[in-house]
Parts: structure tokens; sequence; C-alpha cells
């Protein structure tokens, strides 16, 4: 199975394509550009590149979010872009249980995926690596690192950190007495990848999606979403 993966959820922008577990062709940059302007170019010179065609691809995988409202947007618009003309299955990958997957090989250890949500939360998910496979620990969601913290703490595990938060999260821990180690730069930043092999596990499982169904999972308002409520409590009051 031949998946197209794309991952723009934060500061780095990558595309990857794989053949089940084996990676044929990646793209990685975290040049800080924005991602409307670089990732269909990163798609189109990435199968140019390899030899590959679009037509060639059994699915096409983006990372769904949580993360940046606009980079999962982007991500997802040009996911379904690529999906619909051909009417490929489509994968809407957790952009967590993405970031912990390059890392399932440690048997045994404990991942904590997080992303720094703002506003004194981080985006979080923790996983254990068993077999090369992931078990989830936990669901997706924006916590505080209080909250996050307490989690880890009742395993004992030294947790292993991934994701654009990973400073932040070894810092909270460290004042709170929760073991943890950060993962090494390559292992680190989000990855198409890493979103590839989470499809791939979707599509063993029969979750893949259709381009028009696929939508973007936030986990929480936007900022243009909660000054309008706010303002709507206001009226109201």
């Amino acid at each position: 199975m031949k998946i197209l993966a794309l991952e723009s959820s934060a500061v780095c922008a990558s595309v990857a394509v794989t053949e089940d577990e084996n990676l044929i062709a990646q793209s990685f940059q975290k040049s800080g550009l924005t991602h409307s302007a670089t990732l269909m170019p990163m798609v189109s010179d990435l199968l140019k590149n390899a030899g590959l065609r679009l037509d060639g691809m059994d699915v096409v995988a983006v990372a769904a979010g949580p993360g940046s409202f606009t980079g999962v947007r982007i991500g997802v618009a040009a996911a379904k872009g690529l999906a619909w003309p051909g009417d490929k299955p489509c994968a809407a990958c957790s952009t967590l249980e993405s970031m912990a997957w390059p890392l399932a090989h440690l048997e045994g250890a404990e991942i904590c995926s997080v992303m720094d949500a703002r506003r004194d939360q981080v985006y979080a998910a923790r996983f254990l690596a068993e077999g090369g496979k992931l078990t989830r620990l936990s669901e997706d969601g924006a916590v505080s690192l209080d909250e996050l913290a307490s989690q880890a703490k009742i395993s004992g595990k030294t947790q292993i950190l991934v994701g654009d938060g990973a400073n932040l999260c070894y810092n909270g821990f460290q004042q709170r007495g929760v073991p943890a180690v950060i993962a090494p730069p390559h292992l680190r930043d989000q990855s198409a990848y890493g979103v590839a092999l989470c499809a791939l596990r979707l599509a063993k499982e029969g979750g893949l999606t259709t381009a028009a169904a696929m939508a973007p999972a936030y986990h929480r308002l936007s900022q243009a979403e909660r000054e309008r409520l706010e303002r709507l409590r206001s009226q109201n009051q």
C-alpha cells in the first residue's frame, strides 16, 4: 500500500511516501516559511524526484490535528485537493499519535507527545510502545502541565517527550518530579513519516475516510471563536 502523507501542524512541514512501513521518500523543512506557499510544491517536487505519480498512491494521509489552527487547515485542505480528483481514500491522522510512531520500536517505553497550545495548556497524549506498535494511554486533548504531569507520575516510568512542546514539558516535569527525557532532534519534530505509519494503522483497522468527510480535529476553540462567544455572553448579560 502506497501512502502519500502530509504534515503541517506546527513550524515543520514535511511530505512522505511510504509503501507499507517502508519509507520511499521524504521532504522536510523547518524554515519558518508559510505552509500555504511551501506544502504543495514539496508534494510536487517529492513525487517528481522519486519518479512517482499521484495516481499511483493508494491513500492520502494528513496530520489532522491538534496543532496550529492555520497549519492544520492548510494540511487538510491540501490532502482533500490531492485525493478528491481520483476519489482516493484518506487518513485523518492524530498529530499526537503520528509524532509517537517513529519511536514505536522502543519496547516498553512510554512516549508523551506534546505541543505547546498556549494559554497555559499543551496538546498531549501518551502511548506505550509494544511489539513495534503503540498502545494509547491517554486521549488527545488540551490539558494543563499540572494535569499531564499528574497522569505521567502515576505510571512511574520515564516519559520520552516528542514534539514542539518537548522542552516546555521537560522543564515542567522536572519541577514536578516526573522522570523524563527529550527524544533526539531527528525523532522529536513532527514528520510525515509518522503520519504515514498512523495512516497504515487506520487502513488496517478500517479507519479511512473520504476527501469530502475528512475534517480537522482542533480539540479546542480558535481564538476568533472564543472571542465571538465572549462577545455574545457580554451582550446577553
